[in-house]
């Protein structure tokens, strides 16, 4: 009587042949979450973040911003993967530089806006996993907001959330700020503090359903006196 050979675990080598290739998968890219939203007005911009980095179901810290002041005017907020987060802002960084150094003025934000979109574009076969928000003030004082794909198509907005939570908090910015899905619309002009106000409340809201956003805020306040900063805390859990 034949018999089988038999490998340890128990499987004969005929069993493991007939079973077919086995796939492996790796990807080089992982989500350590965050939420980015900004709202433009007039006169000002404001764009903030939650401060919780996570990978997983496990918290690395509560404590990391995810805001990056450009210049005097224009703040970047990325969320994602944080290894391209940090190349992707410290590349930006560089690039600001070079231009104040060879041009002797600041970038504006539509020009921070598309030297980041040429960056991303740049990198299309192999996109950064990130989130980008550029949030600032425009020549003529108003605010403005930028967000892009992931290949860098830019697209120029009054609001913008973006992020692991992003999908959750658009439609409430749509309905508070973009004035859609309403009977009954406001008729007073958005105001600074009424912004600030909806965007901590769309942050309590991200952070009672998304296990990715917590812990804390920082808003970042963009006006022609410069750059302002308040935080707020979120739940811990």
């Amino acid at each position: 009587m034949a018999m089988s050979l038999m490998r340890p675990g128990g499987f004969s080598y005929s069993e493991l042949a007939n079973a077919g290739p086995v796939q492996h998968h790796f990807s080089p890219y992982t989500d350590n979450g965050g939420s980015i939203v900004a709202v433009a007005g007039k006169g000002f911009a404001l764009i903030a973040s939650d401060t919780r980095l996570s990978t997983g179901y496990s918290i690395l810290t509560r404590d990391q911003p995810k805001l990056y002041d450009l210049n005097s005017n224009t703040v970047l907020g990325c969320s994602g993967c944080w290894c391209d987060v940090l190349s992707e802002t410290r590349l930006i960084e560089a690039r600001m530089k070079l231009y104040k150094h060879e041009h002797q003025k600041e970038m504006s934000p539509g020009a921070v806006a598309q030297m980041l979109a040429t960056i991303l574009y740049s990198r299309r076969f192999f996109p950064y996993y990130v989130s980008n928000v550029v949030a600032g003030l425009d020549a003529n004082g108003q605010g403005v907001v930028y967000s892009y794909d992931p290949v860098g198509h830019c697209d120029q907005n009054l609001f913008h959330a973006g992020g692991s939570s992003g999908a959750l908090l658009q439609p409430l910015l749509d309905n508070q700020i973009g004035l859609l899905n309403m009977e009954i619309k406001p008729t007073e002009p958005l105001t600074l503090e009424r912004a600030k106000g909806i965007i901590k409340d769309v942050f309590i809201s991200a952070a009672e359903r998304d296990i990715y956003t917590g812990d804390g805020i920082l808003l970042k306040i963009i006006t022609k006196d410069g750059i302002t900063q308040e935080s707020m805390k979120l739940r811990h859990d």
